[in-house]
């Protein structure tokens, strides 16, 4: 039986390519059919380009394969004609010097295939950090209607009793090493119950904050975010998703439907009831960039501030992704914000129903997992934005991570001018470094590493690990990772390789942490500060390849996302005429 494209309320854009008996027409359907597809296809069915991040270097997103299978079951179900398509997938765990680095290159990739090519709708399958923003800082600037599946997180870790959470506990343990406390062999043994399924981090570090914020945002449909990669809800999930998306290019519901400024608002809310990473705020900003929100880290301090984080997740809290799951989810925290008046409750979301209505039935199982307010893990969590000479643009901490008598602090600078320079000085045990002091790291945020990678979370000096100690006070222009902890103050802007004063600070100098305050000051006089950054100069840039040049002259800062300045703002999808 024979599809009827009347159906459909208006021509979509893949006609543009496949409608109609033209030459143009004739070569464009006659090369796709070189896959065996049916005539009827082409005759007006919506093409939903199924967007996949799998890569076998890329070990969160290695079982996406089957998901898209999902997917294009889904959309088929619903009358559209699915394309799989790979795009680029950056890998925190293996693209040097950081997946950080090749976001924007992603992103720009992903917004070049889908509007150069006929989609009328995309599905974007991600899960690691990068992925997930990346494709929708593309769909943001292509405008075309999208919605996100994620890969979901892996099953629980377990060590000979011990919840394993990855990287929560790789921080953990290596530190343990250090500190004599265990032993390299078990060290060794832990490794192998880190990472014992398909998925992403098990702990809410940036990959499953990132589902979270999507979710949050609305892109992705009611109770994605927690869904493990193996369980078979999963396999739903993306076939569910595909089926939606089909409706969603006949409503024409698009991103800048969905991604409105009282979504990013909700999101930041969200991120602070779940303890999310902090390096959920550098791609919130680049999101919001790519589709023309005016959204700031004063949005992130003033939005997060007073929100109780309750759900009690590594590296946080004591729980992983799979107990919060079990526990009802993210819509069990949605509905809690909502109920609390805190978010707003008629934001648009992905399944065309505003985001109450999807989580107004939601329960929580495990009040232990997604704690009440009045037993959260802290009362303000979010993320924290500290200003002061130290950082005039704003630096950001998670103070659900951090130590709580570390929050306030006045401490002496040791002071790395790069990250090759603290690995040289860390284990002496002739630095002049005790628990009080402030380790500084410098020329490792866009620009510096370059790529901003994830090294803010300096381990401490093995000196100070064998006292007991088991935090101090870290501060630089770098990101850390969103299984780490500890007070770690990150994103500090300007970075020290544009000449912000993080560039300038000395070994001996004093700094004032104040995060109740949001104060972040480096003690001395203004005269002095301006003496030194008149002296400064920039270090030489050394890009080993031209994406690194591109990447290099045209990053913007963190306050702003560390986006490429030519890549803001939504473009939209025009259909290409060709020559053929």
């Amino acid at each position: 039986m024979s599809f009827k494209p009347a159906s459909w309320p208006r021509k979509l854009r893949s006609q543009e390519w496949f409608g109609g008996t033209g030459r143009d027409q004739i070569y464009h359907r006659g090369w796709m059919k070189n896959q065996g597809f049916p005539h009827d296809m082409f005759d007006g069915r919506p093409v939903i380009g199924v967007l996949n991040t799998w890569s076998e270097l890329t070990p969160c997103n290695a079982h996406l394969r089957d998901l898209a299978e999902r997917v294009k079951n889904g959309v088929y179900e619903a009358g559209g004609f699915p394309v799989e398509v790979p795009v680029f997938s950056a890998a925190e765990s293996s693209f040097r010097p950081t997946a950080m680095m090749f976001r924007n290159l992603a992103a720009m990739a992903v917004e070049e295939a889908m509007r150069g090519q006929p989609m009328d709708g995309a599905v974007l399958l991600v899960g690691c950090d990068k992925t997930t923003p990346s494709l929708l800082m593309g769909a943001a600037s292509t405008d075309l209607p999208s919605i996100v599946v994620t890969g979901g997180p892996m099953l629980n870790g377990y060590f000979r009793g011990e919840r394993v959470g990855s990287g929560t506990h790789l921080w953990k343990f290596s530190e343990a090493v250090k500190a004599g406390e265990m032993s390299a062999d078990d060290f060794l043994e832990a490794e192998a119950s880190m990472s014992r399924s398909p998925g992403s981090c098990n702990t809410m570090g940036t990959a499953s904050t990132m589902a979270s914020m999507a979710e949050a945002l609305g892109m992705a449909l009611s109770g994605n975010a927690a869904i493990p990669a193996v369980d078979s809800r999963r396999r739903m999930m993306a076939q569910l998703s595909g089926r939606r998306i089909v409706e969603m290019v006949k409503d024409d519901l698009k991103p800048s439907d969905i991604l409105t400024k009282p979504a990013f608002e909700n999101a930041i809310r969200t991120n602070g009831a779940i303890g999310g990473s902090t390096n959920a705020v550098i791609h919130l900003l680049a999101i919001a960039g790519r589709v023309g929100v005016d959204l700031t880290l004063d949005d992130w301090d003033r939005c997060g501030r007073d929100i109780a984080t309750i759900v009690n997740l590594m590296p946080s809290g004591a729980y992983l992704m799979e107990e919060f799951f079990y526990a009802g989810g993210l819509p069990v925290v949605l509905k809690h914000l909502c109920e609390a008046g805190l978010l707003y409750k008629d934001a648009l979301t992905v399944s065309g129903a505003p985001i109450w209505d999807e989580v107004r039935e939601a329960v929580n199982h495990n009040p232990d997992v997604i704690l009440p307010v009045d037993r959260a893990l802290t009362q303000q969590g979010g993320i924290a934005v500290l200003k002061g000479n130290l950082a005039p643009n704003g630096a950001v901490i998670k103070p659900s991570a951090a130590s709580p008598h570390l929050l306030k602090h006045r401490g002496r600078a040791v002071v790395f001018d790069d990250i090759d320079h603290y690995k040289a000085r860390i284990g002496d045990d002739a630095l002049d470094v005790d628990e009080t002091c402030v380790l500084v790291l410098k020329n490792c945020g866009p620009r510096g590493y370059p790529g901003m990678a994830e090294v803010g979370n300096m381990g401490l000096p093995p000196k100070v690990l064998k006292k007991g100690v088991t935090d101090m006070v870290r501060i630089s222009d770098a990101r850390m990772s969103g299984t780490a902890y500890g007070t770690v103050i990150l994103h500090t802007s300007p970075e020290a390789a544009t000449g912000g004063p993080l560039a300038v600070v000395r070994d001996g100098d004093m700094i004032e942490i104040d995060v109740e305050a949001r104060r972040l000051h480096l003690d001395i006089s203004e005269a002095e500060l301006a003496a030194r950054l008149a002296e400064w100069s920039p270090p030489p840039d050394q890009p080993e390849s031209g994406y690194a040049w591109l990447h290099q002259t045209y990053v913007q800062g963190a306050d702003t996302g560390a986006d490429l300045d030519f890549l803001r703002g939504c473009r939209g999808a025009p259909v290409g005429r060709d020559s053929h």
